[in-house]
C-alpha cells in the first residue's frame, strides 16, 4: 500500500479550497497553500503553510507530496500541471478536486505519468459547505495512485460520503453526471415554485416548503435550501432570473449525445437554464437561489463564469 502523509498542498484558496484547507487544518493535516490572493486572515491563523508560487510547495512538503488543484477547469489547469511537470518530483501526485471535463483528465493523467507524476481527479460535491464541514467525493485514478489521499479523503468526507470510483476520468465522469442530476431537479423544484406563485390564491410559499421538508416524498436538501432562501430573501422579487452557470452540463449533454443515451429532462434543464437569460419567470428566480445557497453562485451575470464557460473544457468528446 502506498504511503499516506498528513499533509497536503492546496493551489487555489476560493470558496472550496479554502473551506477544505480549514477543515483539514481543524481536523490535525499541515495544509501548504497558493492563491493568486493572500489567503485569508483565519487560514493562516489556523496554520497555513502559505507559499510564494508553485515552486514552494517542493519545499513545503515532503516527499512524496500530494498536491490538491481547486482551480477553474479549462486552460489555466494545463498551465498549471504544466509548470508542476517541471517542479515536482516522479512519485509525486497531483489531485484535480475542480470541476474538470473527464476527457481533459484522462488526457492528463497519461501526460504527467510521462514524467513519473501521478494524477487523480476529484469530483467533489456538498457545495461551500461540504467542503468546510464534510464534502462527498468521487475520485478517479489508478489505485496505488488513489491509496496515497484516500484516508484523508474518508476524514475529510461526511460519513460514507467517498468512492474510489473508478480509472483516471472516472472521478470527474461520475461529478459530471451529478452535476446534470442536479440541474435535473433544480428545474422540476423551480417550475413547482412557479405553479405555486401562479394560483389563483396567494399561498403561504414559505410553510408550504417546510411541510415538504418533512415526510413528502421529495424532501431533500435542495428544498432545504429553498426554503432557506425564500425566507431570507422574502420571496422571488429581488432575485435576478438569469441563471448563470459554468457549462458543465452542457458537456454532459453532448457527451450523451455521442453516447446515443437519452437524457431528455438533463437536455431540457440546460434548455431552460439558457432562455432564462431572456425571460423573467419564477422558476429560474428559484434556481438561482437554491444555486446560491448551496454553492454561493452569484444572482444574474458574472463575467468569469461566463468565460469558465466558454473555455472549460480543452478537448471535445474523448475516444480511446
Amino acid at each position: 500500500m502506498s504511503e499516506t502523509r498528513r499533509e497536503i498542498g492546496i493551489v487555489g484558496l476560493g470558496k472550496m479550497g479554502a473551506g477544505l484547507a480549514a477543515q483539514a487544518l481543524e481536523k490535525g493535516i499541515t495544509v501548504a497553500g497558493f492563491d493568486q490572493h493572500p489567503p485569508p486572515d483565519e487560514l493562516t491563523a489556523a496554520g497555513l503553510v502559505s507559499v510564494d508560487g508553485l515552486a514552494g510547495f517542493r519545499e513545503a512538503l515532503s516527499p512524496p507530496r500530494a498536491v490538491f488543484l481547486y482551480i477553474p477547469a479549462g486552460p489555466i489547469c494545463d498551465e498549471v500541471l504544466d509548470q508542476f511537470a517541471g517542479m515536482l518530483e516522479p512519485g509525486d501526485l497531483v489531485v484535480d478536486g475542480g470541476n474538470s471535463y473527464w476527457g481533459d483528465s484522462i488526457r492528463r493523467h497519461a501526460r504527467l505519468a510521462e514524467g513519473g507524476i501521478q494524477f487523480c481527479d476529484l469530483g467533489t460535491s456538498g457545495g461551500t459547505s461540504g467542503a468546510r464541514h464534510g464534502a462527498c467525493f468521487m475520485i478517479g485514478g489508478e489505485r496505488d495512485a488513489v491509496e496515497r489521499v484516500e484516508p484523508l479523503l474518508i476524514e475529510l468526507a461526511v460519513e460514507d460520503g467517498y468512492v474510489h470510483a473508478g480509472p483516471p476520468g472516472a472521478g470527474h465522469f461520475t461529478k459530471l453526471v451529478h452535476n446534470g442530476i442536479e440541474f435535473g431537479m433544480l428545474q422540476a423544484i423551480g417550475e413547482g415554485m412557479d405553479l405555486l406563485a401562479h394560483y389563483r390564491d396567494e399561498l403561504d410559499v414559505a410553510e408550504l416548503l417546510h411541510c415538504w421538508r418533512h415526510g413528502s416524498v421529495i424532501r431533500s436538501w435542495l428544498v432545504d435550501l429553498m426554503e432557506a432562501q425564500y425566507r431570507e430573501r422574502g420571496g422571488f422579487g429581488d432575485v435576478p432570473a438569469y441563471v448563470e452557470d459554468t457549462g458543465e452540463v452542457n458537456w454532459l449533454v453532448d457527451d450523451a449525445m455521442h453516447m446515443e443515451v437519452a437524457v431528455p429532462v438533463i437536455a431540457q434543464s440546460v434548455m431552460q437554464l439558457i432562455a432564462s437569460r431572456d425571460e423573467g419567470r419564477v422558476a429560474p428566480r428559484a434556481i438561482a437561489m437554491m444555486r446560491h445557497g448551496f454553492g454561493g453562485h452569484p444572482f444574474g451575470a458574472d463575467e468569469g463564469i461566463q468565460r469558465e464557460r466558454r473555455e472549460g473544457r480543452v478537448g471535445g468528446f474523448y475516444r480511446e
